[in-house]
């Protein structure tokens, strides 16, 4: 194998696919990241698997002799993320064909010169394949809009496994995102690309959430793209192709949560609010409640047309901030814990939302008055006497 590329596109790409290798790999090839290079087409592809979450990326260049071998993903990330820009040749060479010590790649920069132990790609495993499936294409700014609504009210308690992905649910006209650790609960609802793709049969799947947070790391490098990104799910399995990448992960097993039935139908109150007003008097009253127990209190007066958020932690002070709101029903104080508000407000698209709720200790909706359509739960909290 003989090819000539550019520093950036080998480093770019190998910094996304390596973080689909296993910093504990089971077996050593899995630390290793797969290039292959085609000389018809002259595309290099890298891919990581860690048994769970694939990634593969490719990019074009000069490919003089085509080939696929197994190459260490850390140290090669390392060496090329330091070269300088300009083009870089890689050709590999037996040790020693008589004894069959391995392989080894060369690395020829504009100056210098690194070789490296490499593996034969025959030992790599190979990522699934979903044959025969129903793709569904989603426009990228769609996917990540659904991906930062969701991904931060995910839970990080591995007895809760199911709890540690999130829940897409493919209907007729799009896609829902959900995601919920217990406490709170976040639903995103996005519109399918593509109308022609129509599902007989509504489909439901949980996929892990580091798997959608690389997801959204490398859809992120794509957000001019018109593209689609087609999305394939089959038992066990998920994948998202757009361009020349691709990620694959399996998928949570398990009943996920019937996370519709937690949102009220109806409300006895409703507060619209500035969302970045709201969000600025909550990050500084939270200095405070992080202090104690991370407690925030909120009155909502709807005869002054105001909501004041407080805070009071004992021996070390108190903080209080009003804001103008418009509010129907009745007045009432409630609390939350201040880190469920922030990342919900901070999620939540819009420069206005709408809080709506019952009673004290019943689930409390907040909402965008306009753009991606989005619902965030909280649970509020029992305020001590």
């Amino acid at each position: 194998m003989k090819l000539v590329c550019n520093q950036s596109d080998l480093s770019t790409n190998l910094s996304l696919t390596s973080r689909a290798v296993p910093s504990r790999p089971t077996h050593p090839v899995l630390a290793n990241v797969l290039l292959q290079a085609d000389a018809e087409t002259n595309q290099v592809s890298l891919t990581a698997f860690d048994l769970s979450l694939g990634i593969r990326t490719s990019f074009s260049a000069e490919v003089t002799v085509g080939g696929a071998i197994a190459l260490p993903a850390k140290l090669l990330n390392d060496i090329t993320s330091r070269l300088s820009e300009g083009e870089i040749t890689l050709e590999d060479e037996p040790v020693n064909p008589a004894s069959g010590e391995g392989l080894i790649v060369t690395l020829t920069p504009a100056s210098g010169r690194y070789q490296v132990r490499a593996m034969g790609a025959e030992e790599f495993p190979e990522l699934p394949v979903i044959e025969n499936a129903q793709a569904l294409h989603l426009p990228v700014a769609g996917l990540i809009e659904g991906l930062r609504g969701t991904l931060f009210a995910t839970s990080a308690d591995e007895t809760k496994q199911v709890l540690t992905g999130v829940h897409l649910k493919f209907l007729q006209d799009g896609l829902e995102f959900a995601a919920t650790d217990g406490h709170r609960l976040a639903v995103v609802e996005t519109i399918n690309e593509n109308p022609k793709d129509n599902f007989e049969t509504e489909l439901e799947v949980t996929v892990p959430n580091k798997a959608l947070r690389e997801l959204e790391r490398i859809l992120a490098h794509n957000l001019s793209s018109e593209e689609p990104v087609a999305l394939y799910v089959d038992q066990g399995q998920v994948i998202f192709e757009w361009q020349n990448q691709r990620l694959t992960s399996r998928t949570l097993d398990g009943q996920y949560p019937a996370y519709r039935q937690l949102i009220p139908r109806q409300f006895e109150r409703e507060v619209t609010l500035d969302r970045r007003q709201f969000l600025n008097s909550l990050e500084r009253i939270a200095v405070f409640s992080d202090q104690k127990n991370n407690i925030v209190k909120i009155n909502i007066d709807s005869g002054m047309g105001e909501i004041t958020l407080s805070v009071e932690a004992q021996d070390v002070g108190s903080g209080k901030e009003s804001m103008e709101a418009q509010i129907s029903g009745e007045d009432i104080v409630i609390a939350f814990n201040v880190k469920y508000l922030l990342e919900g407000l901070k999620a939540l698209p819009g420069s206005e939302i709408v809080m709506q709720l019952n009673q004290a200790l019943t689930p409390v909706i907040f909402t965008p008055l306009s753009g991606v359509k989005m619902t965030y739960l909280a649970m509020p909290v029992q305020l001590r006497s």
